[in-house]
């Protein structure tokens, strides 16, 4: 609760520089994974979103749920309750056909609410996919009134979203992992979409983490995680985006998620990867990161209260099998090649501190860098270097789980749990 409160209060001091840059956050929601969900629990996310400097949730929904219409309604009624939330419809293209009619419908159900977001008095569109559709949205455009259609056509790259500049207002690019056989995400194709969207906007991905091995859908693939939290949110304070998406707040399937995560969402498979592993302290240093893009720089008076996280897998990558998880989607190479056996730690600090991070009985202490904001630091771990990790922050200790080498079923599960300590 401590730390939440100091979530609120950064948030209410810093609530001007989105006012003034017009910048805003948002994180991908996936209505799919929903079925029973209360109002309640919409409040919830929508609450600790909002804390953490999220504007809004783009809700990814597909054609044949039977109940999103549901679920949509809750999450617009709990974010008019909730007041400065916005929401907006993200049509998934890739789970199956969608009929004009149908997303006609949906836009029209939703477009009048106080939380719906606008881009230019108009209401903001995004998919998951669907170039193939791009002929429809003139008539989706027509029989609603008006749209802002910013799309992920990621499919096509760059260079062929900006063939369609007639068709939409902007682009959201969801290439935000490192790609097979990398350690590193790039800006590269973030500065060609920006070239080739010729002014319109353009909204860029950010992700946490990725691992995921559902069979089911013929996936099993691992994006190395290790610094992508910290680099890519380096990269966003570059490249200056319209606006950003976080991918996902509770994809748990594809462990790209910051939310609380809720049990009963965890779909077939994923409970093995996603039990246990925490991803909540991802959101801590989101206020510092997003107050920083709506200031337009890293360097400004920070008014949030100092934390730390810590994010690390609790096995060697190389301590069981690989279970044929591929180094990024598309790889050939095994998951254990890519995996950097190392405790990340990332600090968010108004001065210069220490950060003492521990595993076992071995301890080091990194210095944070005031003049930067937000430092990153890692400490690597081996077969030999076991035992609980804990990280502590001017004097407050957070233990998390152990490094062992025993791996469940003999697997190496790919995925982090994140801890964080503040004060």
């Amino acid at each position: 609760m401590e730390l939440l409160t100091k979530f609120k209060d950064f948030r209410q001091r810093n609530s001007s520089s989105k006012s003034k840059s017009g910048r805003k956050v948002f994180a991908h929601y996936m209505v799919g994974i929903t079925c029973h969900q209360s109002l309640g629990q919409w409040h919830h996310d929508i609450m600790m979103a909002k804390d953490a400097g999220i504007d809004g949730f783009a809700l990814n929904v597909g054609p044949s749920d039977h109940w999103t219409n549901t679920q949509l309604r809750q999450a617009y009624l709990a974010a008019d309750q909730a007041q400065d939330f916005v929401l907006f419809i993200s049509f998934d293209m890739a789970a199956g056909q969608w009929p004009v009619f149908q997303v006609v419908d949906l836009i029209n159900e939703y477009k009048s609410f106080t939380a719906q977001m606008t881009v230019d008095g108009l209401p903001l569109v995004s998919t998951f996919e669907g170039p193939g559709w791009g002929e429809n949205w003139s008539t989706v455009r027509n029989q609603t009134g008006g749209i802002f259609l910013i799309p992920d056509w990621s499919s096509l790259g760059p260079y062929g979203v900006g063939q369609k500049l007639n068709t939409i207002d902007g682009a959201f690019s969801w290439d935000a992992w490192p790609k097979a056989g990398h350690s590193k995400v790039s800006v590269t194709e973030d500065l060609i979409y920006k070239s080739q969207l010729n002014g319109k906007k353009y909204m860029m991905g950010v992700s946490p983490y990725f691992y995921t091995n559902l069979p089911q859908w013929s996936k099993n693939w691992y994006c190395p995680s290790h610094s992508l939290w910290y680099d890519r949110w380096q990269q966003v304070l570059e490249i200056m985006p319209d606006f950003v998406q976080i991918i996902t707040w509770n994809d748990y399937g594809e462990s790209s998620y910051i939310c609380d995560t809720v049990a009963d969402q965890l779909v077939r498979g994923a409970d093995k990867y996603v039990t246990g592993y925490s991803h909540s302290a991802f959101r801590a240093v989101l206020p510092f990161f997003i107050a920083a893009y709506k200031a337009g720089s890293s360097r400004f008076d920070f008014q949030g209260g100092d934390v730390a996280i810590a994010w690390y897998r609790t096995t060697p990558a190389k301590a069981g099998a690989d279970g044929g998880t591929c180094w990024g989607q598309g790889g050939t190479d095994s998951a254990a090649n890519g995996a950097k056996d190392v405790v990340s730690i990332m600090a968010a600090t108004k001065g210069t501190t220490s950060v003492t991070v521990a595993i076992g009985g071995r301890k080091t202490t990194f210095e944070t860098k005031s003049e930067i904001g937000v430092s990153y630091f890692e400490m690597p771990f081996d077969c030999q270097t076991l035992g609980p990790v804990t990280i502590t922050l001017n004097g407050k200790t957070t233990e998390g789980p152990p490094i062992t080498n025993e791996c469940h079923e003999g697997q190496v599960n790919f995925n982090a749990v994140v801890i964080q300590a503040c004060a």
